[in-house]
């Protein structure tokens, strides 16, 4: 648990990837961070697409990049959502310009296209967003997780876990705190 007082945020609207959302908050609660839940306002409490609720701690506009080390944006449909809300856009961009982790799966490069930081980059995602990626700049690349700078990126579901092993492995060099041995 070497992510003690790390702070994480992650988004979350209605029809998120239950398992793109949960698997890594879990993740990150198992190395000590603290997450927290950031909604749009359309709910208190969101159902993933496989009728899991999820309650948010607070909303997008209420919230700062600053507080926080590493974002997690799940796919599913939640995407086409989170990219409707200008403070949730530039939240992300927030994170993007400072350097933080950014985490984007499946569905969620449609967050970052919206946000303007995928140009230049590589982007793994589910295919489905393979033109939208491609027409922001970016270019999707079809294999389970990447990373180009701060941007971690991962395909589809059953990619989840070499995804959050990236993106826990970017968050732990960026805080600068030693990896457990086996973690990447």
């Amino acid at each position: 648990m070497s992510l003690a007082g790390v702070r994480i945020a992650a988004l979350v609207e209605a029809e998120f990837e239950d398992l793109e959302l949960l698997y890594p908050v879990m993740r990150f609660q198992e190395e000590g961070a603290a997450v927290t839940i950031i909604g749009t306002g359309s709910a208190e409490t969101y159902k993933g697409k496989h009728g899991l609720p999820v309650t948010a701690d607070t909303t997008a506009d209420k919230v700062h990049a600053d507080d926080f080390a590493a974002i997690i944006v799940p796919g599913g449909w939640a995407p086409d959502r989170l990219r409707r809300y200008e403070s949730v856009l530039q939240f992300v961009r927030d994170f993007d310009s400072a350097g933080k982790t950014v985490g984007l799966v499946c569905h969620a490069g449609w967050v970052g296209a919206s946000a303007g930081i995928l140009r230049g980059r590589r982007i793994a995602g589910t295919r489905a967003i393979k033109d939208d990626v491609n027409n922001a700049g970016g270019e999707w690349v079809d294999i389970a997780a990447i990373r180009d700078g701060n941007l971690v990126t991962g395909r589809v579901v059953a990619d989840i876990p070499a995804w959050t092993k990236e993106l826990v492995a970017a968050v732990y060099e960026q805080v600068g705190a030693p990896q457990p041995a086996g973690a990447r």
